[in-house]
């Protein structure tokens, strides 16, 4: 376990020996909402295929690679394309780029997704501020031996999620008069949809938008010391009583639809915050 140290200082000197710039905030974007990366000026790219020790992102709508430059004022690295469990990689190498992104010096991270939601108010292509998250993954990234280097043996979780950046995002929402939700978002592991019975239960333990990434980084974030801010977009509703057949491919075309009011609301969001 030692050697996760070890992978962090070789990860970290190779992107910086491929850099010459401070940065402030990391972005991960989930399915469908990658090319806000596109909006980085003089971008750097690193793909993970050539990063030590970064696994391989599999996920149609996923790019998979990094964007290092300035956007909005900022100076910001995003993944362009997450790791999922589901995928086969443990918590460890899912949440990795989120120890390499603390380790290169950023303050705060933005996290997205595509998701389905199971609150009523919401509907395909609403955007939703997370306010709090079920981890139903069955997994947890911190289990093991702790480094009092990345963070604390016990974190608290109870506000994972910013306040400030939280009203900040809903302040600017109200500017640019784009509705934006908040609510619980529950992980579960994938890669299959939820069953009926799941989604009555997860709705009913408090769950408004399900999908299976986000929650280990967010996780490791807040272990490491890192604000938080999560945005979802709803691409599907996933109603016990309602539910009808998803395929990914209609989460991606519902995400890129979204994407303009998504990108408008992010970029506003890095121009107004404070690092």
């Amino acid at each position: 376990m030692n050697n996760l140290l070890n992978k962090i200082d070789e990860t970290t000197k190779y992107i910086k020996e491929k850099i010459n710039i401070d940065l402030d905030i990391g972005l991960i974007l989930g399915s469908g909402l990658g090319t806000l990366a596109n909006e980085i000026k003089n971008p750097i790219f690193l793909k993970y295929e050539d990063i030590p020790n970064f696994p391989i992102s599999t996920v149609e709508g996923h790019e998979g690679q990094l964007v290092i430059g300035n956007l909005e004022g900022k100076k910001v690295v995003a993944m362009q394309g997450r790791f999922h469990y589901y995928e086969g990689y443990s918590m460890g190498e899912v949440t990795f780029p989120v120890r390499i992104m603390k380790s290169l010096g950023i303050k705060m991270i933005l996290v997205t997704n595509a998701c389905g939601g199971m609150n009523k108010e919401l509907y395909p292509g609403a955007l939703m501020i997370i306010e709090d998250h079920i981890n139903f993954i069955g997994d947890n990234p911190l289990i093991g031996k702790n480094f009092e280097k990345l963070g604390p043996r016990f974190p608290d979780m109870s506000h994972a999620y910013d306040s400030d950046l939280i009203k900040l995002a809903e302040k600017v929402a109200r500017d640019l008069r784009i509705e934006l939700k908040k609510g619980v978002y529950a992980a579960i592991s994938g890669p299959n949809y939820c069953a009926r019975a799941e989604l009555k239960m997860l709705r009913t333990i408090g769950g408004d938008t399900i999908g299976m990434s986000t929650v280990p980084e967010v996780i490791v974030a807040k272990h490491a010391g890192l604000k938080v801010l999560g945005i979802s977009c709803v691409t599907d509703m996933a109603i016990a009583e309602e539910i009808e057949s998803i395929d990914h491919e209609q989460v991606v075309e519902i995400a890129n639809q979204t994407r303009p009011k998504f990108i408008n609301l992010v970029k506003s969001i890095l121009k107004e915050v404070i690092i």
